[in-house]
């Protein structure tokens, strides 16, 4: 980890100590996800296969769920079952409570304008693998997903060494999901957005991954017919605050919990202390040596900070400009802090707020925009899988006196037929059937709304 005093810093350096990863923005890699994703797009099912045998090493494959969560049921422990089951429903609680509500607003005497709001029909979950499946990330995704009422949902993961992991296999079956791809990277991006073979093509496109899945999401959206995506989501990151009070040994255990997800992700700790600074360097540099995945979570070290400040509403300005998926306040009095947090994925406020606990059991899920996205981009909920419509409904006298503004607005445009079109509703008949008596196209209107 590299340590650098806020104060000592120039515009440059302040932007380099907050700069993300090289790796994410590889041209390289950028190039390879395109040539990949129009691959899939132009070839469809045939290199889709071809792509996944080279990268995946097994061609896709729909894996029913049922047997491999039975399975599941029957040889993981206990009180593994009971704490995915104890995530499962924490969450479903939480985002079942999340709905948002339609609202009516009369904005004038006989105008109503409603929001209503309505699921998304097809949407296509990722849920990362490798050596670690995440299938937390699939409760994460599919319990709001649920909660919104989306009518189909399509769900890909990279293949584990038996095809489908157990654990995501049993996370599916208490999500409702009878089947899964085994599918991962780009290539599975692609098979959703634009169809391939039997995987169809969805709405959006939602959850985390490596750089390379990132680069994806962000590349279908912005292809002509391509999907939505819930949020640029992609290597992991959290900054912590601290005060001198702070558990060096607790505050590295956070930072090595996200630094092992992958080479890529990013961890930092802004103090205004230097002796906790100095403590918390060296825990790091201790803990990191026992844990399985020591490799993954040094290279990730490379792109760590910690960075000392003049106090810690320094500390909240830097996390407001970093925008970090994560964001832990170790502090004393977390509760004055979190008015000043603008942008971040997910606050955990408080010494015992584990970011642990938002990754699996908290409630809220844990996939979060990355890379600085939390400055406009929220973390996925039921919104996420919703989308809202406006429901206009006018009476009779309110269409006769709506309708001269509206038609002088559209002409101040110089759009004739929209001012005709409203002008159509000044001749509507009056509830005992005569007419309105409003001036047609060119005449004074009789009334004006008040």
């Amino acid at each position: 980890m590299k340590t650098l005093v806020w104060s000592e810093l120039d515009a440059a350096g302040r932007r380099a100590a907050l700069a993300r990863p090289e790796q994410r923005s590889d041209p390289a890699l950028q190039a390879a996800v395109r040539a990949i994703v129009e691959d899939v797009r132009d070839g469809g099912w045939d290199a889709l296969v071809r792509q996944a045998e080279r990268i995946d090493g097994a061609a896709p494959a729909l894996v029913p769920v049922a047997p491999a969560a039975a399975e599941a049921r029957r040889t993981l422990p206990a009180d593994a079952v009971a704490a995915i089951e104890l995530a499962a429903r924490n969450i479903r609680a939480f985002h079942a409570g999340s709905l948002p509500g339609e609202h009516a607003v009369e904005t004038v005497p006989g105008l109503v304008v409603r929001k209503v709001w309505r699921p998304l029909d097809r949407v296509g979950l990722y849920v990362p693998g490798g050596r670690t499946p995440l299938f937390s990330t699939l409760l994460m995704l599919a319990l709001p997903a649920r909660a919104a009422g989306v009518g189909e949902l399509v769900v890909v993961t990279p293949p584990s060494a038996d095809g489908l992991s157990p654990l995501v296999a049993l996370a599916a079956d208490l999500c409702a999901i009878e089947s899964v791809w085994t599918v991962g990277g780009a290539q599975a991006i692609a098979a959703l957005a634009f169809g391939a073979g039997d995987i169809p093509g969805v709405a959006k496109i939602c959850g985390p991954g490596n750089a390379w899945v990132a680069k994806a999401k962000t590349l279908v959206a912005s292809l002509p017919g391509g999907p939505a995506i819930d949020m640029p989501a992609g290597p992991s990151e959290l900054m912590v605050i601290a005060d001198a009070r702070g558990d060096p040994r607790v505050i590295a255990a956070d930072l090595l919990g996200q630094a092992e997800h992958d080479p890529s992700a990013q961890v930092l700790l802004a103090t205004p202390s230097e002796a906790l600074a100095r403590a918390v360097e060296a825990e790091v540099a201790r803990q990191v040596r026992l844990l399985p995945r020591a490799d993954i979570a040094g290279r990730a070290l490379c792109a760590a900070r910690i960075l000392v400040t003049r106090d810690l509403g320094e500390a909240v300005d830097i996390a407001n400009a970093y925008a970090p998926e994560h964001l832990s306040l170790a502090v004393a009095d977390a509760d004055a802090l979190v008015p000043l947090v603008r942008n971040a994925g997910a606050v955990f406020a408080g010494r015992l707020a584990a970011e642990t606990f938002g990754d699996y059991l908290a409630g809220s899920s844990h996939v979060l925009p990355t890379d600085g996205a939390a400055r406009a981009w929220s973390g996925v909920s039921v919104h996420t899988f919703l989308k809202a419509m406006s429901v206009q409904t006018v009476t009779e006298e309110a269409a006769r006196r709506l309708a001269p503004p509206a038609a002088t607005l559209a002409r101040l445009e110089g759009l004739e037929a929209h001012a005709r079109a409203a002008d159509a509703r000044a001749k509507c008949p009056s509830p005992s059937g005569e007419g309105s008596g409003v001036g047609l196209v060119g005449s004074q209107p009789a009334e004006t709304v008040q």
